[in-house]
């Protein structure tokens, strides 16, 4: 379950910070609100991969889900440049999850 959390948490990141954009600083109350109820959503959502990974592996996970993510929808969706260099530095943010995961010694958090 606090993998699901976890993943849920980067996820809804990935929305709060795509809808922070469309707010345009705060001055649209549709996509304020709705990155206030995300941003909300996704800390509740953290909270439990918390107490299972601990703060360190898990906020790492959760940001690289955020970073990589939000950068996808930029270069998916939003018409951002797409390069060699970003599609590296995201590859580069994958392994770095995983090995942080990996890494992760069995039993160390409950």
């Amino acid at each position: 379950m606090a993998y699901i959390s976890l993943l849920i948490a980067g996820l809804l990141e990935v929305g709060w910070a795509t809808s922070l954009e469309a707010s345009h600083g705060f001055t649209q109350l549709g996509p304020t609100l709705l990155t206030v109820f995300l941003l909300a959503c996704s800390f509740y959502f953290l909270n439990f991969a918390l107490q299972a990974f601990g703060v360190g592996v898990t906020y790492a996970v959760f940001t690289g889900i955020g970073t990589a993510g939000t950068s996808l929808v930029g270069m998916t969706i939003l018409g951002e440049s797409v390069s060699v260099g970003k599609l590296l530095a995201l590859g580069i943010l994958l392994f770095g999850i995983i090995g942080l995961e990996l890494s992760n010694v069995k039993g160390e958090r409950p």
